[in-house]
């Protein structure tokens, strides 16, 4: 019987060796990893519960969870908490069912109705429902110099970006007070016109802090005004944009454009190979912007669990019975929705 342990992320003799295996295990990834944890538990408010697989101080798997409480969406733990990864890892798929029952019994005393578990290795086993065909991630290797790097990208997106070559535009790179500032404030303006709450800003200041040079922020300006902005990890030679968007002068100037790209070109300069757009819903227009970068979808696969009876969170923006509200906070002026927004979003997870 395998041992299951909640690791304590405040030791770093733990933290150390769990950063050791999920650089060694081939689907380790960045949400997999205590800075994640960390960060979400001080940038949310929302509990951190790490546990490990293995005796005598050797990792077999580990299972990333955050315990999220919500006025308005209920109790869950997931994994991980506002990643869209981070599910089991384990040496075999005994310790990855291993790892997910004792999940679902830490649920249990945590009275959370449900339990979802993003990537990793799905649970096998009575009670677990797993979901694909929802979902896809966007994963291409980045190409060797930049002009490849253009030709990479389908005729039509790359006119695009020529265009927004063709325009006056500043592109940087950073994680400083001004960085942080210029993110949140156009990040904030993009979700709030795609009608969902935005998160705190300790979030991004967490993740920031905690990921270290693992993490930083690209912003393009024109004339000194930021259009646009994205937060990214890299993690083992890949870069994902992770919290992006630009405000409603960007598409005139096409920033967006530019800010992918020159993404591409900063992370391949840090020594990235890869470029992992993050997942997308079939169907939405997200999903097919990335395919028009050339990016090929690759389904993903979630699996859950809930109390019997009972309901998983619907949480998705997109699901028809929040049409009423997404409509109702397009209208909303930035400054209420930025006072109001973190306290939601905080408990979306």
């Amino acid at each position: 019987m395998i041992a299951i342990r909640r690791a304590e992320l405040s030791d770093d003799a733990h933290v150390r060796a769990i950063e050791g295996y999920v650089a060694r295990h081939e689907q380790g990834g960045a949400f997999h990893r205590p800075a994640w944890s960390r960060a979400v538990e001080q940038g949310c408010g929302q509990r951190a519960h790490y546990l490990v697989a293995g005796s005598d101080g050797e990792i077999k798997g580990l299972l990333p969870l955050t315990e999220v409480h919500s006025p308005l969406f209920g109790r869950a733990l997931v994994s991980a908490g506002f990643a869209v990864g981070g599910g089991p890892i384990a040496d075999d798929r005994q310790i990855v069912d291993a790892l997910a029952a004792a999940a679902w019994s830490l649920a249990e005393r945590l009275s959370c109705p449900s339990l979802e578990l993003r990537g990793g290795t799905a649970p096998r086993g009575v009670g677990w429902k797993v979901e694909e065909g929802t979902y896809a991630g966007f994963v291409r290797p980045l190409a060797s110099d930049d002009e490849a790097e253009l030709l990479a990208i389908p005729r039509k997106q790359r006119a695009e970006v020529r265009r927004a070559q063709g325009f006056d535009l500043a592109t940087r790179t950073g994680a400083g007070g001004q960085d942080r500032a210029e993110h949140y404030a156009v990040y904030a303006e993009s979700v709030r016109n795609l009608g969902t709450p935005v998160f705190p800003r300790a979030l991004f200041e967490a993740v920031l802090d905690h990921f270290g040079s693992d993490a930083d922020i690209l912003t393009v300006s024109r004339d000194g005004e930021p259009l646009s902005s994205v937060l990214s990890l890299y993690h083992k030679g890949v870069v994902m944009p992770y919290w992006g968007g630009g405000t409603r002068a960007a598409r005139a100037w096409r920033a967006n454009d530019m800010m992918y790209y020159g993404l591409m070109l900063h992370a391949r300069s840090r020594g990235c190979r890869s470029f992992d757009f993050g997942r997308s819903k079939f169907g939405t227009g997200a999903f097919a912007f990335k395919k028009n970068w050339g990016f090929e979808p690759q389904p993903l696969a979630y699996a859950s669990r809930t109390a019997d009876g009972g309901e998983g969170r619907e949480i998705n923006p997109m699901s028809p019975k929040y049409r009423l509200q997404v409509a109702l906070w397009q209208r909303l002026p930035l400054g209420v929705a930025n006072r109001i927004g973190p306290w939601i979003a905080r408990g979306l997870g």
